[in-house]
């Protein structure tokens, strides 16, 4: 254990240093180490989950090894790369809902529903405000839309219920990720090219708390279900 923690703090330290760089990076526009960095942090995070974990859910390493890709894709600021971020970030986001399921043991559906129904009011409203939106990225999008409703319905309703380690993380991590997903919607379809030095700083801040926050979710949860807890 003594062993696991010396190795486990100098990377935690080092992933968010790798994040400060890189939210300095995109405040400063520095394209190269953008292009370096940006990839890296889901990387940091598959190899802490690799040696905190006892079980090594793949499932969870091949959502990181996703997320890096869309990082990738959401350099450019293009309309087709954009898209196959989307595209990718959408089979990330259905894996790590998945993987919510099968940590949580949900038995109640109704809470889910009643819980997902605000946000799904919030993303959609600001869906039917959008005008820039092209045509490939429509339906995807409303996907997406549906995904983060119900990941957060998921993460309040079980927090509601029973307000325990686990869920709290789970909250925080589903609080960031909305906040993750409405500043990136308002950049990339409502202010285009407006306050792009404040907005992409702050969705880089808000990606890796929310990576590291699910990441201690699922880190969580596999302690608690193999000591007999839901």
């Amino acid at each position: 254990m003594q062993n696991k923690s010396n190795i486990l703090t100098p990377l935690t330290i080092g992933y968010f240093t790798v994040a400060f760089v890189e939210i300095l990076a995109e405040y400063f526009a520095s394209r190269q180490l953008i292009c370096i960095l940006k990839p890296i942090l889901p990387l940091i995070l598959i190899l802490l989950y690799y040696i905190e974990s006892e079980k090594k859910e793949i499932l969870f390493i091949m959502a990181l090894l996703l997320s890096s890709i869309t990082n990738v894709l959401f350099i450019p600021n293009s309309p087709n790369y954009l898209f196959y971020g989307v595209l990718v970030f959408t089979l990330h986001r259905i894996i790590s809902i998945y993987l919510i399921f099968k940590h949580q043991k949900l038995k109640d559906y109704i809470p889910i529903l009643i819980a997902t129904a605000p946000f799904l009011l919030i993303f959609f409203y600001l869906f039917s405000e959008t005008i820039e939106i092209p045509a490939n990225s429509i339906y995807i999008l409303i996907f997406q839309n549906l995904l983060i409703s119900l990941f957060a319905g998921i993460a309040l309703s079980s927090y509601v219920m029973n307000d325990n380690k686990q869920n709290s993380i789970l909250l925080i991590s589903a609080l960031l990720f909305v906040m993750l997903q409405f500043v990136v919607f308002i950049e990339k379809y409502f202010l285009i090219d407006e306050f792009e030095q404040l907005f992409r700083p702050l969705a880089m801040a808000l990606n890796a708390l929310a990576f590291f926050s699910f990441y201690k979710f699922i880190v969580t949860a596999e302690k608690s279900n193999n000591n007999g807890f839901s």
